[in-house]
């Protein structure tokens, strides 16, 4: 198994490391609900499914 000949300093590896980072999602807000939401997702709202400001499934209550 290979070894490394020197100890890699902190600064080194973190220079190296700048690159890995979290990014924040990109979040619209629906013109209908006023809900936040990904882009290009649809999401629920009090039962129904939204899609770019358009309802397009609801949800059946079983009674």
């Amino acid at each position: 198994m290979a070894h490394p000949k020197r100890k890699i300093s902190k600064t080194r590896r973190d220079k190296r490391r700048t690159h890995v980072k979290a990014k924040a999602s990109n979040v619209a807000t629906c013109p209908t609900t006023g809900q936040p939401h990904l882009f290009h997702h649809a999401h629920w709202h009090e039962g129904k499914l939204y899609y770019k400001g358009k309802v397009i499934a609801e949800k059946e209550v079983e009674a």
